[in-house]
């Protein structure tokens, strides 16, 4: 055997081992979101670019490994309307466009990378993300409601943005 053909033979041995070790099956749940800051608004948000809308309510679909696996990270990004509390003209009135336009010009996009937390191939029930203030984020895919004693989730709703984030 040449040499080339010996590396070659190699290689995909070493690829069906890689492919049958790796337990890569991935399944879709849905996604929903809980937004903790007070006074601001998702306006939309994505994890590992499945996009969703912001505002709570289960969406489909994330898709995730079918099993939990040590330093799992999503990458998340979400946009934030600040300020909620901005009260615009009529969307058929002529001001609209402009007043809209100055208001989105306050928007901010966040990034954040964040581990998953272990799950059990039973009590997975979807991802949820909660936005903190801060630019925080923390997931989880309990199956138990927010609110519940047994959510690991323990954050309060509507707290307030601090005037200096730490960090």
């Amino acid at each position: 055997m040449t040499k080339v053909l010996q590396v070659l033979v190699g290689l995909f041995c070493f690829a069906l081992v890689g492919c049958s070790v790796a337990s890569n099956e991935m399944a879709a749940g849905n996604i929903s979101d809980i937004n903790h800051v007070e006074g601001t608004a998702i306006n939309w948000f994505s994890v590992n670019g499945y996009r969703a809308s912001g505002g709570g309510g289960e969406q489909c679909c994330i898709v995730l490994p079918i099993r939990w696996r040590p330093g799992l990270m999503l990458e998340i990004e979400w946009e934030v309307d600040p300020d909620t509390s901005v009260k615009l003209p009529s969307i058929t009135s002529d001001e609209f466009q402009s007043a809209y336009k100055k208001h989105a010009e306050g928007y901010r996009i966040h990034r954040a990378s964040v581990e998953v937390p272990e799950w059990s191939g039973t009590d997975s029930c979807g991802l949820k993300v909660h936005f903190l203030p801060c630019s925080q984020v923390k997931v989880t895919t309990s199956c138990w409601g927010y609110g519940s004693p047994s959510n690991p989730i323990k954050e309060p709703r509507n707290m307030k943005e601090p005037a200096v984030c730490p960090g």
